[in-house]
C-alpha cells in the first residue's frame, strides 16, 4: 500500500480545523468568526477562531483577581478571554469591567455584574466589536494545572524537580534509603 498520492497525498496539515467538541454553541461561534475572518480580514478574529477550536486544556480558566490586576488601567476596553472566567475569594473588591468569556462561573458572573461591570457572550462581542477595536485578548496559564508538575526529567535524576506519582506522602511512601540525606543518600 503506497499513499494515493492523486487523492491529496500525505496529510502535512495537523492543526484543527474544526472543533472536536460536539457542543453546538462553539460550532456555531466557529462558523461566525470564520465568516467574520474572511470578510474582515482582522487579525483579532483569526485569533479568537483559533482559540475556539483549541482543546479544553489550551483554553485555561482566569480567575477574577489575575483578570482585574491585567484590566488595572484599561478600564474603557472589553476584556475577550476564550475559555472560562472563574472566581476568586481571595480578592474583596473588583473594579467595574466588561468581560466577554465562553463561561462564567456562578458566583463570578454575579460578583462582576455586582461591581457594575458587564458579561458578554461571543455573539454579542461580535456585534459590539467586528474588529476587535477596543478589545484586550486575554489567556489563563497553560501551566497551571496540576499534571503539568510531574512532566520533566524523572524525579529522583540530578537537579529534577518532577514530582513523582506517588500513592500518598507519608512515612511509608518512597522514603527507603536512596531517596533522602538522613537514608545517608547521596546524588
Amino acid at each position: 500500500m503506497g499513499i494515493d498520492l492523486v487523492a491529496g497525498g500525505k496529510s502535512k496539515k495537523t492543526k484543527r480545523t474544526k472543533p472536536k467538541s460536539d457542543d453546538i454553541y462553539i460550532k456555531l461561534l466557529v462558523k461566525l468568526y470564520s465568516f467574520l475572518v474572511r470578510r474582515t480580514g482582522s487579525k483579532f478574529n483569526e485569533v479568537v477562531r483559533k482559540r475556539l477550536i483549541m482543546s479544553r486544556v489550551n483554553r485555561p480558566p482566569l480567575s477574577l483577581s489575575r483578570l482585574s490586576s491585567l484590566m488595572k488601567g484599561k478600564e474603557n476596553q472589553i476584556a475577550v478571554l476564550v475559555g472560562s472566567v472563574t472566581d476568586d475569594i481571595r480578592v474583596h473588591e473588583i473594579p467595574a469591567m466588561k468581560v466577554a468569556a465562553l463561561r462564567f462561573t456562578e458566583t463570578a458572573r454575579a460578583r462582576i455584574e455586582k461591581a457594575g461591570g458587564e458579561c458578554l457572550t461571543f455573539d454579542q462581542l461580535a456585534l459590539r466589536a467586528p474588529l476587535g477595536q477596543n478589545t484586550v485578548i486575554l489567556r489563563g496559564s497553560r501551566k497551571a494545572r496540576e499534571a503539568v508538575r510531574h512532566f520533566g526529567a524523572a524525579p529522583g535524576v540530578p537537579h529534577s524537580h518532577t514530582k513523582p506519582y506517588v500513592r500518598s506522602k507519608g512515612r511509608k511512601f518512597e522514603k527507603a534509603r536512596g531517596r533522602r540525606k538522613s537514608r545517608g543518600f547521596r546524588v
